[in-house]
């Protein structure tokens, strides 16, 4: 299981080596997530517009290895944007990834930025 995870790990902006296309604005629904695939990874990307913010993840939730939290809700707790797992509602920082519900699954986060309508995700290959 830690194999699979291993994979993912957070990016920081500073750390980006890599902007990757993933769309157009237009492309993403509003306040939903969307799946893109990067090499091996698949991202869960939102467009969180009650924020004003758009937020990526790992899509696989690390509580039952399931690839779904592209399919998740997205809202917030406390003011921290989250996602929570559609299986299990497990709770997820889109901001750190960290577990909302004080268990130890955290999952990584990815920054994104808009340039000309077009939407990239920060990968440190």
């Amino acid at each position: 299981m830690q194999d699979i995870l291993s994979k993912y790990q957070t990016v920081l902006e500073a750390d980006v080596t890599t902007w990757f296309e993933v769309g157009q604005v237009s492309d993403f629904l509003e306040n939903s997530g969307a799946c893109i695939k990067y090499k091996d990874k698949q991202i869960a990307v939102y467009n969180f517009t009650r924020t004003g913010k758009w937020y990526a993840c790992q899509n696989m939730c690390p509580h039952k290895m399931e690839n779904v939290l592209a399919l998740g809700m997205i809202g917030d707790k406390d003011d921290i944007p989250k996602v929570a797992c559609p299986m299990h509602k497990k709770n997820f920082s889109l901001e750190d990834g960290s577990n909302l519900g004080g268990e130890d699954y955290k999952i990584a986060t990815y920054p994104v930025k808009i340039e000309g309508g077009n939407v990239y995700i920060g990968f440190s290959d």
